[in-house]
């Protein structure tokens, strides 16, 4: 198979590209690959590869694909009251400009973390040395948070054995 490029040379490189549903393939040769700066996909208008490809453009894309999906219309004209950065510039650069971008933008990137990170809360690796009271302090709030499904679904037999619970784990708290 010739290179699709240079049309002379034998293709020892082949690059699939999936965009909007539309699959390109393309075969080039190892001199016209190297040209590509190491497979970083710098433009070759005769077989259409994009300018750069980034971790940002990636980010962006997923974006976009969410937002799609959930139909968001107003995510493209928010803007961070603190900064003055916009959505659209977060996207592009993949940064936000300020601690207050994240409460900003929040509509758009909680359902974006969720699809994939699976959670929008880190759980990681508990200290052995703290690891009881880092424990004790998840289940204290997974117990007040029953607290507060039960009491709203007017299950208070539930909600009391859920309070005597509470209740136990707070005095030997306090005991240590």
């Amino acid at each position: 198979m010739l290179c699709d490029n240079c049309k002379k040379n034998e293709a020892t490189v082949h690059i699939k590209k999936l965009m909007n549903g539309a699959k390109q393939e393309y075969s080039l040769c190892d001199s016209c690959a190297n040209e590509l700066n190491g497979m970083s996909f710098v433009d070759i208008s005769s077989i259409g590869l994009s300018n750069t490809f980034t971790v940002q453009d990636l980010l962006g894309g997923i974006i976009d694909y969410v937002n799609q999906s959930s139909q968001s219309t107003t995510v493209n004209i928010q803007t961070c009251k603190n900064c003055g950065m916009s959505y659209t510039e977060f996207k592009k650069t993949g940064l936000m400009g300020c601690s207050q971008c994240y409460e900003s933008f929040k509509d758009s990137l909680v359902p974006i973390i969720k699809r994939v990170q699976g959670n929008i809360e880190h759980v990681g690796k508990i200290p052995k040395k703290s690891g009881k009271e880092i424990m004790g302090k998840r289940q204290l709030l997974k117990l007040k948070e029953d607290l507060n499904k039960a009491i709203t679904s007017e299950e208070y037999e539930k909600a009391a054995e859920i309070r005597d619970e509470i209740r136990g784990i707070q005095g030997i708290n306090k005991e240590m």
